[in-house]
């Protein structure tokens, strides 16, 4: 993949013999033989779909504007004011500046901070914003926008050089991208013959730096491998005048059916144990599987079903009052398919589109997550059925994710024995949920490059619901985003008890039994009603510090007595208690002194989160967490039982035996 110039290979080059490559005759060439794309031409669009457009974009024309006044989002939250046309090599949060002129297996993935604040722009997530204001208002400021900034990042990305070209999965994001614009603006006076012949021999420079390098992908084992397919897949359906189209079509294909199987588990959960890259495999092979449709290119069944698995399990996880997920896993602030109003956070607009491209029903009640669907699937996609799916306890015993329901919370519990890499030392985390609020929660990701302590912490068991024994992590660290002696554990018991009053789960992982007097972690959850015990034994037949974290929603929690504590807006109670001495203090957004107390909802960016903190030593210990909400009452009879409503939960001693940690 030698460097050159955009001069030394114009579009000619990369042309099938018999396609026209004047630009006025290719121009002329293509509008007849382009292709179907997910929407019909942007420049006369019907009333009907400019009525619906309206009805959900009542505030892109504003992000529009912003965009070239030279505020750019990244990672769908912070703004940065980087001009326009921006430096495409400048990280905005240091001011480093990435070499422009060195190929780019020549440069550091961290040399320059951290490098995705330097890809970020260049993935042109603003075409997105730009093709929906376009369709709302027809202003032709916006199609003229997509083309300066295309022609600027060529100018100052020429092949191979510079660190826009080291990642394929970014080449493949940028192809999505300028193929969504050349498709919406086809039309616009500004959309010329010499600039579409130029875009088209772009993207068919991409096409071949993604194919030069994808078995590295493929060595991954990642959602890079997925994207880079989807990218070759796209050119080869989207452009097929292009002399290797059909290698790249079928390479794309190849690919993507042997990953989807590889990286799907057969229970729907997702290879690289994280929910926003579940959401990013969604989106990459929803764009493949729609443009394949429409091409008369489906997919064959059996890859279409395990892509079904994945959304169902995905929805599954989702609280749908709010369409959050657990911020479980790495989360790298990556939406490569922002098409509609909602936060960043809220994954109803991918389940509603990927379960629809499968079933032709909808998941949710109409709202602005239908957008996805207008976009891909047309005006009719918003009169389709609405038919949910039945809300069920999780047992993905292949992933390692289990639920319990109460009556209005529930809660997510990891156990798992790795089998693909880990990213986070985070087993037995819990994530409890109540009325669509995530009161006990995951610490996020923040950053994968910055300073000690944050470049660490996050995915450190210490971000995590879940007991953190010496101070040390449940596996070793290893370089950069590899983790050494990989955790094993298993469940014990995951059981409906008392004719369906309560649900008992029990598991246990291994993480610290390597170590001198080894400990062994077992965590039993109870739940009846809304009230929820957690249990956690630590066994280990010599003497070890005890760190119990609960990571707690944001607001005003106030000590109500001894290791108990009260949150008004959530209508929350949180005790800790334990046979040993205790010492418990609760702590939000810590400077300086220790990183205890944050979490990062949205990439790049940290915000205090309060946390239950409980240290003790010993050998064998144990913590009882009891959590109940709007005044529910928790009774204790003695040391060992619990009441709850006409429920006796007894709690056994702890055990190395198959003897249940609680039972009724």
């Amino acid at each position: 993949m030698p460097a050159y110039t955009w001069e030394e290979r114009p579009l000619k080059v990369w042309l099938e013999s018999g396609i026209p490559s004047d630009q006025d005759d290719y121009f002329a060439w293509r509008k007849e033989n382009g292709g179907c794309f997910f929407f019909p031409d942007l420049r006369n669009i019907s009333p009907h779909l400019r009525s619906s457009v309206l009805k959900f974009c009542e505030n892109v024309t504003e992000e529009a504007d912003k965009l070239l006044s030279g505020y750019w989002h990244y990672f769908s939250y912070p703004s940065f004011q980087i001009g326009f046309p921006p430096n495409w090599h400048c990280n905005p949060v240091t001011g480093e500046i990435a070499p422009a002129k060195a190929h780019w297996s020549r440069i550091s993935d961290f040399g320059h901070g951290d490098i995705k604040f330097i890809w970020e722009p260049s993935r042109f997530s603003a075409v997105y914003i730009l093709v929906r204001a376009y369709a709302a208002n027809g202003d032709e400021r916006y199609p003229e926008t997509f083309w300066q900034l295309v022609e600027d990042w060529a100018e100052k990305n020429p092949p191979n050089l510079g660190p826009n070209w080291k990642c394929g999965q970014e080449c493949a994001l940028r192809i999505m991208a300028w193929s969504f614009g050349l498709y919406a603006f086809a039309r616009s006076q500004h959309t010329t013959p010499d600039r579409m012949a130029q875009l088209v021999s772009k993207i068919a420079a991409h096409a071949e730096r993604i194919e030069g390098n994808i078995a590295y992908a493929r060595s991954q084992k990642n959602n890079h491998v997925i994207t880079e397919a989807v990218g070759l897949w796209t050119v080869g359906l989207l452009f097929p005048e292009l002399k290797h189209s059909a290698r790249w079509l079928q390479h794309g294909r190849k690919v993507l059916e042997k990953e989807i199987c590889r990286q799907i588990y057969d229970d729907g959960s997702y290879i690289q144990h994280s929910m926003n890259y579940h959401r990013l495999m969604l989106h990459a092979l929803l764009w493949a599987f729609r443009l394949g449709e429409i091409a008369g290119e489906p997919f064959p069944s059996a890859v279409r079903d395990r892509f079904d698995k994945a959304v169902q399990f995905l929805y599954q996880l989702c609280d749908t009052q709010s369409g959050r997920v657990p911020n479980y896993g790495a989360n790298d602030g990556a939406l490569i398919l922002p098409l509609n109003d909602c936060d960043y956070l809220d994954f109803r607009p991918v389940l509603q589109a990927a379960h629809y491209l499968i079933h032709n029903t909808r998941l949710f009640p109409p709202g602005p997550w239908d957008e996805d669907l207008l976009w891909l699937f047309g005006p009719e996609a918003l009169d389709s059925p609405i038919k949910p799916l039945q809300k069920e306890t999780v047992s993905a015993d292949s992933g390692g994710y289990y639920t319990l329901f109460g009556k209005q919370s529930w809660g997510m519990v990891r156990c798992h024995s790795y089998r693909d890499r880990p990213s986070q030392a985070d087993m037995l985390h819990f994530d409890l949920w109540s009325d669509g609020k995530n009161i006990l929660r995951d610490g996020g990701s923040y950053s994968y490059n910055c300073e000690p302590p944050w470049k660490h912490y996050f995915i450190s068991t210490s971000a995590h619901n879940t007991v953190e024994v010496d101070g040390k992590d449940q596996m070793e660290k290893g370089p950069r985003f590899l983790w050494l002696r990989w955790t094993r554990s298993s469940v014990r018991q995951n059981t409906i008890l008392a004719k369906g009053k309560a649900h008992c789960w029990e598991g246990e992982h291994f993480g610290y039994s390597r170590r001198k007097n080894g400990v062994v972690h077992q965590r039993g959850i109870l739940v009846a009603g809304d009230a929820w015990i957690i249990v956690d034994d630590l066994l280990s037949s010599g003497a070890h510090n005890y760190t119990l974290r609960w990571r707690l929603i944001n607001g005003d929690w106030g000590l109500i007595s001894l290791h108990t504590w009260y949150n008004g807006q959530s209508g929350a109670k949180i005790s800790v208690l334990s046979p040993a001495t205790i010492e418990s203090r609760l702590v939000s957004g810590q400077k300086k002194i220790s990183p205890e107390g944050w979490e990062s909802l949205y990439y790049g960016e940290k915000v205090p989160c309060p946390t239950i903190i409980c240290d003790t030593k010993g050998d064998t210990c144990r913590f009882i967490t009891v959590i109940s909400f709007h005044g529910e009452e928790i009774g204790f009879h003695d040391e060992g039982v619990i009441k709850l409503d006409d429920l006796e939960v007894r709690l056994n001693l702890p055990s190395n035996s198959s003897e249940s940690i609680v039972a009724l």
